[in-house]
């Protein structure tokens, strides 16, 4: 049987095995918590156990110390084989064709990329100097970021985009059953440097005022951990070559991102629109043309948003706000 039309019984989980590396992340958490709560055998790599979330720890999930770039150790670690490998760590070409080998004893595959790859009309990308004017909204087959070169170092601001691209490359070369994913701007609990961080310190702070940029309607479309998880599961009961975005049902504008963040934590101050070209207003949003995935591929799979953006990003801000002692009641 083609692997690519390959549907596998979602009712069987409680025997089947995933290995997610780069497991304890906003993705890589949400993905281990849905599944282990789903009857999975659940392993997760990272670099420091420190940093295991201990909700993953009473479900059960075993974390493991193994560096992405330790391939003998990530092979150790899947061993005989997994019903599903989710690679959240793979920065270049280089990193997934070493791990090829391990890759062949797992049924599914799911290695992030992002949707920073996507070039417009005019060759332009997000991570560029000149803004892109992608259409609305992006789909996958959208043209992309030439792969970088073997030996380009992934985490500068110009070769992060093109290091993903290589992965892409090597990745559907490989002839198993992978899926990349595109996320765009996650969040969730467990984030690496939440993006609400800065909005809800202000609102802790008890400042009555929050100023955005281009009146608060830029919109860049996110991704949330929880959303991207329920696509992950998805793949694993259907194995195949492919590319997905994944993206939250609902596409905010800025203004509605704050908002939501203010409802969450009880917040009663003002949210203030500035003027295009007015300093100040600054915010982890403001995109100058709309950037919004298409999302429908991944629905005719069967995917199923767990919830809208709004209510997710809420979520974020609380476990953020958490991390203070302290929401506005």
């Amino acid at each position: 049987m083609n692997a690519a039309s390959l549907r596998l019984d979602p009712m069987s989980s409680t025997s089947r095995r995933a290995v997610i590396l780069g497991g304890t992340g906003a993705i890589g958490g949400a993905t281990a918590q849905r599944l282990a709560e789903r009857g999975w055998s659940v392993d997760v790599t990272g670099r420091d156990s420190s940093g295991m979330p201990a909700e993953l720890v009473e479900l059960g999930v075993r974390f493991h110390a193994v560096d992405r770039t330790d391939t003998a150790g990530v092979s150790r670690l899947i061993g005989d084989g997994a019903d599903l490998l989710v690679d959240l760590v793979a920065y270049t070409g280089v990193d997934v064709e070493a791990l090829m080998p391990a890759m062949r004893n797992t049924t599914s595959i799911v290695i992030a990329s992002s949707r920073a790859v996507y070039t417009d009309p005019a060759g332009n990308h997000i991570n560029g100097d000149t803004p892109p004017r992608f259409p609305i909204p992006i789909p996958e087959s959208n043209s992309t970021l030439a792969p970088a070169d073997d030996g380009t170092v992934p985490f500068s601001r110009e070769d992060y985009a093109p290091c993903k691209a290589s992965v892409e490359r090597a990745a559907l070369k490989s002839g198993l059953a992978v899926t990349i994913i595109r996320p765009s701007k996650v969040h969730g609990r467990w984030a690496r440097n939440a993006r609400t961080q800065s909005i809800v310190e202000q609102m802790l702070s008890g400042v009555k005022k929050i100023e955005l940029a281009n009146r608060g309607e830029s919109v860049d479309h996110l991704t949330a951990a929880a959303n991207a998880a329920a696509l992950i599961e998805t793949v694993a009961d259907s194995p195949g070559t492919r590319i997905l975005n994944i993206a939250d049902p609902d596409a905010l504008t800025a203004t509605d991102i704050v908002a939501a963040i203010g409802d969450a934590l009880g917040w009663t101050g003002n949210l203030v629109g500035l003027e295009p070209g007015v300093l100040g207003g600054k915010h982890p949003w403001n995109a100058t043309y709309p950037i919004i995935l298409d999302t429908r591929a991944a629905t005719r799979l069967g995917y199923t948003a767990v919830a809208p953006g709004r209510a997710l990003i809420a979520e974020e801000a609380l476990w953020v706000a958490s991390q203070f002692g302290q929401v506005l009641r």
